[in-house]
């Protein structure tokens, strides 16, 4: 789908965003934006414009002395947003012919429509990820958030050339890379991270996350047959591909083993979003790389955030 045809998001905070002046979301804290919150004496180096000149007149009149009040504003801020690809081998299902998800392209897809939303929300976007991390000192691909002129670099990367080699554990190593980079990804920072999340992280960093008080989007990329459920497929023969060697195997399983592995997979999803749910993220589970339906899930993710934000 051409660039210009879908359908962009809000940024929409889980709670007051503190980070770059002058962008389009409100925060917690005083400083220059368009909302007027109140009123205070003025302070030397105050600039004239922020003068309340009819509440002045009325404070000297009252005290008979020279009394000068600006207007208190609260602070505009731009959405600052991280981009965590998951780029290991599993992440390579399902390309074609198979008619089921292809990870790649739902990622792809995934990835260019929260950069274009950060970019015309005026935030700034970066992005990290250990494909190629094999080499010297397995050193991630980061890209500091910048503005406009990041977004090629981003579409860039998440090309299938790329490719997908990145460690079983980068996503635990993403977190904690990010971590060490706290003057660059300060509190409220929008952090997306894309992964089937089928070797999900330990809890103990995503408890690491929560420290960082950064806001978490944990975007779940699983097939709806063969990972979300499973089908009803007793005594078929079916192709079993290795996500280590991308070697494809047949395997037949009995009705009863069907069933077991259908209900093993609804129960994995189902715990998985209910610990995202726990830990105060806002999971959004994709099973499909149809980019209007991306879209489409995505505007739907935000709507429902709109009807609880500023939960803290």
């Amino acid at each position: 789908m051409p660039v210009a045809e879908r359908q962009l998001f809000p940024l929409v905070p889980h709670r007051r965003l503190l980070g770059l002046p002058f962008g389009e979301r409100r925060s917690a804290r005083r400083g220059p934006g368009s909302d007027v919150v109140g009123s205070r004496a003025y302070r030397p180096g105050d600039p004239l414009g922020s003068m309340d000149w009819r509440a002045s007149a009325k404070l000297s009149a009252a005290r008979d002395s020279d009394e000068f009040v600006v207007r208190a504003h609260q602070a505009d801020e731009a959405p600052r947003v991280v981009l965590v690809c998951d780029r290991r081998p599993a992440m390579s299902l399902f390309s074609a012919p198979f008619p089921w998800l292809s990870k790649p392209v739902a990622l792809q897809a995934a990835a260019e429509l929260i950069v274009l939303s950060a970019v015309a929300a005026r935030g700034d976007v970066g992005a990290l990820d250990y494909a190629g991390a094999g080499g010297r000192n397995g050193d991630p691909y980061w890209l500091a958030p910048g503005g406009r002129g990041t977004m090629w670099l981003i579409e860039q990367r998440q090309a299938p050339e790329t490719g997908f080699d990145a460690p079983e554990d980068n996503i635990e190593q993403a977190i904690a890379y990010l971590g060490r980079l706290r003057s660059g990804i300060p509190p409220g920072s929008f952090v997306f991270i894309l992964s089937d999340f089928l070797d999900s992280p330990p809890t103990s960093a995503w408890l690491d996350v929560g420290f960082h008080r950064w806001d978490v989007v944990p975007v779940v990329i699983q097939d709806p047959v063969w990972e979300q459920s499973f089908p009803d497929v007793g005594s078929v023969v079916v192709p079993i591909r290795d996500p280590a060697s991308g070697r494809m195997r047949t395997v037949r399983l009995s009705t009863r083993e069907a069933k077991e592995r259908r209900e093993a997979n609804e129960a994995r999803l189902s715990r998985l979003l209910d610990e995202f749910v726990a830990l105060d993220f806002d999971p959004l589970l994709l099973g499909t790389d149809d980019p209007a339906a991306i879209d489409q899930r995505f505007l739907e993710w935000a709507e429902l955030r709109g009807r609880t934000r500023w939960r803290r």
